[in-house]
């Protein structure tokens, strides 16, 4: 059956603690979900996340809505939403850029034909590979005795044992040397890594990977602004620690210039920030051709845009540095009726109709801006 309607809603929801980053502290974290109606009543649901609305990337939730509503929901109107992959295909010849705003409706679109179908997204994907993939988590508190402490607890749970520490707000040596203290208390148990968030300058950034590559950290992620390739270049060839472009691995064409150049060895995959699903697919085959590692990024999803990265991911070879699709645990509610399964330090991939999460009109109403949107 065809698109009847498209709907956008901008949430806000609370986190269960701060999470910090270099150029914003999530409280609260905003996501846009898309609900895409076909003509027989059936649903297809979909979000994406931002950060710090302006601060992290280019596509704050307003302008996703703005541009969904003005410009690409016209391109979805009265088609099929099984032939996701020629309207999306349409959609990028009419619109430049917007990765966010095409993700969301791209992926709204495929949960839609999945359920039609009544089949798991990664069905439409390619097939499964993985039931379940490795889970990282953050700490972001910044307080080393307490990070080392939620680590510990973590462990022994056997809920996470790779860890990222956030390293690029404040003094960058001693951040280096809380990184150390955690890694000399777990290091033995899990994996370390470090997110710079783009913080550093080349200098600072030679010294201080040097200290936690001897130090033991596993994988440094996006040190330098995403404009310096070349210093991104110098910092690989340097350090044996593998140097991972997140901000500045964006769409295929970015991804190709950053495999082809070494402007780094590894690539952080987030749905979002490629314009989809499918775009993913594309960015993990040119990665896995130039032999670069993968690692499953978030943008701090709630549940839903949590279990649409891992349907897509569940369909990638391998990660060799792991996945953070954390969001869920982080948020102090969700949208969902259903939510995603943790356990043994992995998360579960969700085998239900699409990506195989219920919503939750009620908490769609209560976290939504704008209540005079239309929630039946």
């Amino acid at each position: 059956m065809k698109i009847r309607s498209v709907d956008i809603y901008i949430l806000d929801i609370p986190t269960v603690r701060p999470h910090q980053l270099s150029m914003h502290t999530i409280t609260a974290q905003s996501i846009v979900v898309a609900r895409i109606t076909n003509e027989g009543g059936l649903e297809g649901w979909a979000e994406v996340a931002t950060i710090g609305g302006a601060s992290y990337g280019e596509g704050t939730p307003e302008a996703i809505k703005a541009n969904i509503d003005q410009y690409i929901t016209p391109h979805l109107l009265g088609r099929n939403p099984n032939d996701f992959s020629k309207i999306m295909f349409e959609v990028s010849k009419a619109v430049r850029g917007n990765h966010f705003a095409k993700a969301v409706v791209e992926e709204a679109m495929i949960d839609l034909a999945a359920k039609s179908k009544n089949i798991p997204a990664y069905e439409l994907l390619g097939g499964k590979i993985h039931d379940s993939l490795p889970l990282a988590w953050t700490l972001a508190s910044g307080d080393t005795g307490r990070d080392i402490e939620e680590a510990k607890e973590l462990l022994q749970q056997k809920r996470h044992k790779i860890f990222k520490l956030k390293i690029g707000k404040g003094d960058p040596y001693k951040n280096v040397e809380h990184v150390l203290k955690i890694i000399a208390a777990v290091g033995d148990q899990a994996r370390v890594t470090v997110d710079v968030n783009q913080a550093w300058d080349e200098t600072i950034a030679n010294y201080c990977i040097e200290a936690l590559q001897d130090g033991g950290v596993s994988m440094v992620e996006q040190p330098l602004p995403t404009w310096n390739y070349e210093g991104m270049a110098r910092l690989t060839e340097r350090f044996k620690v593998p140097i991972m472009a997140d901000e500045s691995a964006n769409s295929v064409h970015d991804v190709f210039q950053i495999t082809k150049h070494r402007y780094g060895n590894c690539i952080a995959l987030k749905p979002c920030k490629h314009g989809g699903l499918m775009e993913t697919k594309k960015v993990a085959a040119i990665a896995e051709g130039s032999g670069f590692g993968l690692y499953g990024g978030t943008m701090i999803e709630s549940s839903l845009g949590s279990a649409a990265c891992a349907a897509v991911y569940a369909t990638i070879s391998e990660f060799e540095y792991g996945t953070e699709i954390f969001g869920p645990l982080l948020f102090k509610d969700r949208i969902t009726v259903n939510d995603l399964q943790f356990e043994n330090f992995e998360v579960i991939i969700p085998d239900g109709p699409g990506f195989g999460m219920e919503i939750d009109l009620d908490k769609v109403r209560h976290y939504a801006r704008d209540y005079s949107y239309s929630l039946s």
